[in-house]
């Protein structure tokens, strides 16, 4: 048996980093994921940043998405603005938010004059429910995909407290600002005190 048969040998080096991509290259990824995202582009963020280019881990991606959505606007302009400054600077947030838009944009202009037109038709406004059904499930299985981070790690913190907040907004129906407030220090805590332990 060859060793090319091993697991080690057959699974893809997550660590590996290609070349930093440049402006253009930063412009064209986002500008496809944003043509791609029926439903939502974090699904083929993660897909195009991770797995694709391997611009980030797992972990660093699930790390920015977290600072992303605790900023203010949608999470995925954010992700677009911070991962391109990370890479190329200022310029490069600048290439991968202008590539995240402005083709939907474009697109989204004609279809609202369309839409003006023949918004009361009933076919369409069944096309638009099933369009709806399957964002919802393309967002539940990026949710998965990123879970799997927490999931493999050392202990169960990170997932206790990412159900502690989803119980607290999902389910007991508690200010979002007023869980926020809590949960972010506390994680933040948490995580401090665990890496600290790790590094002793």
């Amino acid at each position: 048996m060859s060793s090319d048969s091993s697991p080690a040998a057959q699974e893809p080096d997550l660590s590996a980093r290609s070349i930093p991509p440049g402006l253009l290259a930063l412009f064209v990824a986002f500008a496809r994921m944003s043509l791609a995202g029926f439903g939502g582009v974090l699904v083929f963020a993660r897909r195009a940043i991770v797995d694709q280019h391997r611009w980030m881990t797992a972990e660093e991606f699930n790390e920015t998405f977290a600072l992303c959505h605790f900023l203010p606007g949608p999470n995925i302009v954010n992700l677009s603005m911070v991962f391109g400054a990370r890479l190329r600077g200022i310029a490069g947030g600048i290439a991968a938010f202008t590539g995240l838009l402005l083709p939907p944009t474009l697109i989204m202009t004609v279809l609202a004059v369309l839409y003006a037109h023949f918004g009361e038709l009933e076919l369409l406004r069944r096309s638009l429910a099933g369009i709806s059904c399957a964002a919802v499930g393309l967002l539940i299985a990026v949710v998965f995909r990123m879970m799997t981070p927490l999931l493999k790690g050392p202990d169960a913190t990170g997932l206790i407290l990412m159900l502690a907040v989803f119980a607290a907004i999902g389910v007991f129906r508690l200010p979002l600002q007023a869980v926020l407030l809590v949960a972010i220090p506390l994680s933040v805590a948490v995580t401090f005190i665990l890496r600290r332990k790790v590094a002793v």
